[in-house]
């Protein structure tokens, strides 16, 4: 008689933390639950085992884990904010902390109708749609240098039914000629984790391309430079950057009067606001 679930994750979690996999009760939960198709509640009142070729599967999933493979790649999505973004791997992974990038952005548009918004370096799509989600009436466009990116983030808009519109490019450079000078929101994740410190990132984060991961402070400036001609009077970029970043970034946004800088859930710096 094959296993119960519930026995089945008890011996996936004491494998996975044996292999020093973070959270291992909470990725086993999810990886079985995404090969079941059903939810953590359905795990503990369901009473059939797995077949065989489940059984596999799931020592497959498990091993991939534990060699690395980052569990959103695994399941093929990331919840964020409000919604399930579809995955890729060679696309970069949505961190929940780039949430709070989501908020700054949303308040800086709060009192702005009809507000014109651009998602710079938008990997998966995932600021540009939640924002499209929760502030309906903006124009919100999205642009990625890779190809691949600008595919899945279109990908995700068109399975969500949100209207975003993505553009392929580097920074700036797509923005339509009509919009140059009258946007109101400029914001981006963009890579910001300095060379020297890859060393020390966990096998998953480095499992994300690498040009959406690793910046340097040239490519904040030029950000920063582009954003100035396309904002309009009074309009707003709000960037994401790393922990001890804020002061160095302060200094790029000189051509801005107001830098504010904004801690995530953690009490890091993590958002910068130029208005």
């Amino acid at each position: 008689m094959s296993a119960r679930p519930t026995e089945v994750l008890a011996r996936a979690t004491r494998y996975l933390e044996r292999h020093g996999v973070d959270a291992p009760r909470a990725t086993a939960e999810v990886l079985l639950a995404d090969l079941l198709g059903t939810d953590r509640a359905g795990l503990y009142t369901r009473a059939q085992g797995l077949s065989a070729a489940q059984a596999r599967d799931f020592g497959r999933a498990l091993c991939r884990r534990c060699d690395g493979v980052p569990l959103q790649h695994l399941t093929g999505e990331q919840g964020f904010r409000t919604l399930v973004l579809e995955v890729r791997p060679g696309v970069f992974v949505p961190r929940p902390e780039t949430e709070v990038v989501v908020e700054a952005a949303l308040d800086a548009i709060a009192q702005v109708a009809d507000a014109a918004v651009i998602d710079v370096g938008t990997g998966t799509g995932a600021i540009a749609l939640s924002i499209a989600a929760e502030r309906p009436d903006a124009r919100v466009l999205a642009v990625d240098v890779s190809s691949a990116a600008a595919e899945l983030a279109r990908a995700n808009a068109e399975r969500l039914g949100l209207a975003v519109e993505v553009l392929e490019g580097d920074l700036l450079g797509p923005l339509p000629a009509a919009l140059r000078g009258r946007l109101d929101l400029v914001v981006s994740n963009p890579p910001y984790v300095r060379e020297h410190e890859t060393d020390s990132l966990p096998r998953d984060v480095l499992a994300d391309p690498r040009t959406a991961l690793v910046g340097d402070l040239g490519l904040t400036q030029r950000l920063a430079r582009e954003a100035r001609e396309a904002l309009r009077p009074g309009g707003t970029l709000v960037l994401e950057i790393g922990g001890d970043q804020a002061d160095e970034v302060r200094g790029v946004l000189d051509g801005f009067p107001s830098v504010r800088v904004l801690p995530d859930l953690a009490g890091r710096d993590r958002v910068v606001v130029a208005s």
